[in-house]
């Protein structure tokens, strides 16, 4: 999987940041395709963190060297190339689907005793 330079991740966002706020923040280092802020879907409040997505690699980088560590609305934000998601399933714990029939695969069950033979 390829990643994409042009996207950076935006941690440690205040809650008040919105889209309009973090492209206003960003925009100074060029040309903006998309910010995306994603909400907990249960509550409906920002996740604290945010991706831009520059329209050239070279203005993504203006920004990872000046925004990284700058203070956004009172507090600290971590600026990185974003990672791409691996196996598309965000927020989900790995253990969540199927735990309790993962070790029930044909042949691996033993019997009670077995084990000390």
């Amino acid at each position: 999987m390829v990643q994409d330079r042009r996207v950076l991740y935006v941690g440690g966002l205040e809650e008040e940041v919105n889209r309009d706020t973090l492209y206003a923040a960003f925009v100074p280092f060029g040309e903006i395709a998309e910010v995306q802020i994603p909400n907990d879907p249960k509550t409906g409040k920002t996740k604290g963190f945010g991706f831009v997505t520059y329209a050239e690699v070279e203005d993504a980088a203006e920004a990872l060297f000046n925004m990284d560590k700058a203070e956004l609305f009172g507090r600290i934000i971590t600026v990185n190339v974003a990672r791409p998601m691996l196996g598309g399933k965000a927020g989900k714990a790995v253990w969540e689907t199927n735990a309790d029939n993962y070790f029930d695969k044909p042949g691996d069950k033993a019997e009670v005793g077995e084990l000390n033979e």
